[in-house]
């Protein structure tokens, strides 16, 4: 038994909100709910999960525009980011006159995230890493037992996260991604905030942004 996952991709940045569930028993987080709640609503319902919680991995209006309605609507927590994206929750309202987005008020989450800490999903544990470099706060959700990682905007197939928004930084985005992410092991596939799928091993060879001199097994 392990964690499982489907995506959902939501708004018009096509933003992948992760359904996670454990199979023994069927309890269910949605990770960056950032919109189209009707949708994911209706997929949490075909699967026959019960969501508990919605994590969140940063700030940005696509990966958070229906956190507050939906937790409202379920009943349940919100989880994440870290603290240091306080004011990208907080700066929502303009986030969407920027975008065009209906409009989103700020809120703060019911837990915020740090490095090293656990959220729990049935019975699955996500490990947290604290990724900066994309946001201040933005944080990374690892599951070692599926070999998983949840990396919202640090890392895309062939690419990496912008770094010219507020308070972004190009090296620490690097030392995230070559600090944290690759010592998660080769093998591990990363669900990315946009596109699709890939592993740190393959990110290693041929992502032009990051590889490295990583010997060849």
């Amino acid at each position: 038994m392990s964690l499982q996952f489907e995506i959902v991709p939501v708004t018009p940045f096509q933003q992948n909100c992760s359904i996670i569930w454990c199979d023994e028993t069927k309890e269910a987080a949605m990770v960056d709910p950032g919109g189209d709640i009707h949708l994911l609503k209706e997929k949490v319902q075909s699967l026959g999960l019960t969501v508990t919680k919605l994590i969140l991995t940063h700030g940005h209006l696509d990966h958070v525009g229906g956190t507050a309605p939906l937790a409202e609507e379920l009943g349940v927590p919100v989880i994440g980011p870290h603290k240091d994206d306080a004011f990208w929750l907080q700066g929502l309202p303009r986030q969407s006159e920027m975008f065009g987005f209906p409009m989103t008020e700020a809120f703060d989450p019911d837990q915020w995230l740090d490095e090293g800490d656990t959220v729990q999903v049935g019975n699955q544990v996500l490990n947290v890493l604290h990724t900066p470099g994309h946001t201040p706060g933005h944080v990374v959700l690892h599951n070692a037992e599926a070999k998983i990682a949840f990396v919202g905007d640090v890392l895309f197939k062939g690419g990496i996260g912008r770094t010219d928004f507020p308070r972004g930084d190009h090296p620490t985005l690097i030392n995230s991604i070559k600090g944290k992410l690759w010592p998660l092991g080769n093998e591990t596939t990363f669900v990315p905030g946009h596109g699709p799928l890939s592993t740190f091993g393959h990110e290693r060879i041929t992502n032009p942004f990051v590889a490295d001199e990583m010997p060849l097994y």
